[in-house]
């Protein structure tokens, strides 16, 4: 799907947003408070929410809730109010990635990520207190998670995949119940023989993911060039699991020529991103966009506007397959 494939008549014309950070939660238990950026249409009611969990990288401040612009100024413009928390591996915290991901006696990331979004539904009251033009205008019905990378293993977790807790041995089960539909963005895979060496090692918690439990709702998204050579043998098929091994429905994008960055998604002009391309990230924005709108609204034509706008378009920048 080009950027020419997107018309006004398609697609609703962006609104002004407003952005508040941070928006501090209390968080008993957790080493600091839970510290959320708010955007939002400055206008409308009823708003839908999504629930945008950052993954991990090199820069120091994308993986908190100052990264993924692109995503979350687009589905704000777009009628949702976007919640992104700053998860515990974030580097922007004491307790970054160069921590081990697993080491005992340690809150695991992988649980506390899963837990932030939970303690955000648990405070949304607190949150339109905090953005006093938030009042009164939040869908509470109508909840999605969205996440790249480490952030999809969590949207993951949240739409009901489950694994076996490394230390201790016990089944996680972290499903949200109030979170109706999912966007996972260059996820994480199965575990067992498709992952490196240093996964194994490093993010054991990898080893058992099962997604066979993931029923909720949720549109994969994936680049056919992003291999992820340290994290998986499997190559780039490894971020289509969630879909493969998933019971419906699911639906699977994949971006062509994209790699793990999705063209650069994580924000605006990102040095680090190896596939950089606006037109990939406004076609992705558009199509998980789609996607959630008809599924947070039953009958709402726009997934299927978006499909039939990639299928016709001569160049598409990636193609739709569900079940």
């Amino acid at each position: 799907m080009s950027g020419s494939a997107y018309t006004a008549d398609t697609f609703p014309s962006p609104t002004p947003v407003l952005s508040v950070s941070p928006v501090v939660l209390a968080a008993p238990g957790r080493a600091v408070d839970l510290q959320v950026r708010v955007s939002a249409p400055v206008t409308g009611s009823e708003l839908p929410v999504i629930l945008l969990s950052h993954g991990l990288g090199f820069s120091n401040n994308l993986s908190s809730l100052n990264g993924y612009a692109p995503l979350a100024n687009f589905w704000a413009s777009r009628g949702f109010v976007v919640i992104q928390p700053t998860h515990m591996d974030s580097r922007t915290l004491s307790q970054g990635p160069d921590a081990v991901p697993d080491a005992p006696g340690t809150a695991a990331p992988w649980r506390t990520r899963a837990e932030d979004m939970t303690r955000i539904l648990d405070q949304l009251d607190v949150i339109e207190d905090a953005v006093p033009q938030l009042a009164g205008r939040i869908d509470r019905s109508r909840v999605a998670v969205a996440g790249h990378s480490m952030g999809g293993h969590t949207a993951s977790l949240l739409l009901g995949a489950r694994l076996t807790d490394p230390h201790d041995g016990t089944t996680v089960d972290l499903a949200e119940p109030r979170i109706k539909a999912g966007v996972l963005l260059a996820a994480t895979g199965r575990g067992g023989d498709a992952l490196t060496e240093f996964t194994a090692q490093n993010y054991s918690f990898l080893l058992t993911t099962d997604f066979s439990t993931m029923s909720t709702p949720a549109l994969v998204v994936a680049g056919d060039k992003d291999d992820s050579a340290f994290l998986t043998v499997s190559g780039p098929d490894w971020h289509t699991d969630p879909y493969v091994l998933s019971p419906g429905p699911k639906s699977l994008l994949t971006l062509f020529e994209a790699e793990h960055g999705l063209g650069g998604i994580s924000g605006y002009d990102v040095a680090e991103t190896t596939d950089e391309s606006p037109e990939r990230v406004a076609a992705l924005a558009h199509l998980a966009w789609a996607y959630l709108r008809s599924e947070l609204y039953p009958g709402d034509s726009a997934w299927q506007t978006a499909r039939d706008a990639l299928a016709a378009d001569p160049s598409p920048l990636g193609r739709v397959e569900s079940r």
